[in-house]
């Protein structure tokens, strides 16, 4: 099974789907616990049938998933099969798959030699090493990014990235900038943006768009 990268996900046009690392990812709002649990017990029969299996965690009134073909570490066509599946159960149900609400943190350090604090942050959380990150193994936690930084103080070592769909950058920005932040940079879009809090606390927002493979 061939992983696919972020264009050709973005090509087969997922209505409410979302590519960001570590896979697919979706809410669907199901107004009562009731409804979500319905949707859950039939998700769960389709993804039997076609042998490939989601993330799911239901709450009330949403449930959220995540789709990944672990055996090749990325999406595959089987996860844009299920997301296609999921979608069709949804609609039956009066319900859609949405984005808006979808994000995922990974918290990003800046270091001149990452690669000799990088083992203690994996010891330390019980992750695994994934090229610049260490994740967990469960996908519950957020993943850390390393990235190699200059020597010069001061500076600000930790940060988040937020990764969401491109729809929702602007109106992310302008909540943001609304809130007293400020757009420090879009010298990489629409790969990220830099925007800081009113202390000068920086975070990137982050998106597919120009990155040849999230993982």
């Amino acid at each position: 099974m061939t992983k696919l990268d972020a264009k050709q996900v973005a090509a087969e046009k997922l209505d409410g789907w979302v590519y960001l690392p570590g896979g697919l990812y979706s809410r669907i709002e199901t107004k009562d616990f009731a409804a979500g649990l319905a949707l859950v017990n039939a998700i769960g029969e389709a993804a039997e049938q076609m042998n490939h299996h989601p993330d799911v965690t239901l709450r009330y009134p949403a449930v959220d998933l995540r789709l990944a073909s672990h055996d090749v570490g990325g999406v595959t066509s089987r996860d844009v099969r299920l997301a296609w599946a999921i979608s069709s159960l949804a609609a039956e149900r009066g319900l859609r798959p949405s984005v808006v609400d979808v994000s995922r943190i990974e918290w990003a350090l800046d270091s001149p030699d990452y690669d000799s604090v990088r083992p203690f942050w994996a010891a330390l959380l019980r992750m695994v090493p994934d090229g610049n990150d260490v994740t967990d193994p469960t996908g519950l936690q957020p993943a850390i990014w390393f990235q190699r930084s200059g020597h010069e103080e001061p500076r600000q070592r930790w940060h988040p990235d937020v990764w969401i769909e491109p729809a929702q950058v602007q109106p992310r920005i302008d909540a943001a900038l609304a809130a007293g932040g400020t757009l420090v940079s879009d010298a990489e879009a629409p790969a990220f943006w830099v925007l800081a809090d009113p202390e000068g606390n920086r975070v990137c927002l982050c998106t597919w768009q120009t990155r040849s493979d999230l993982g």
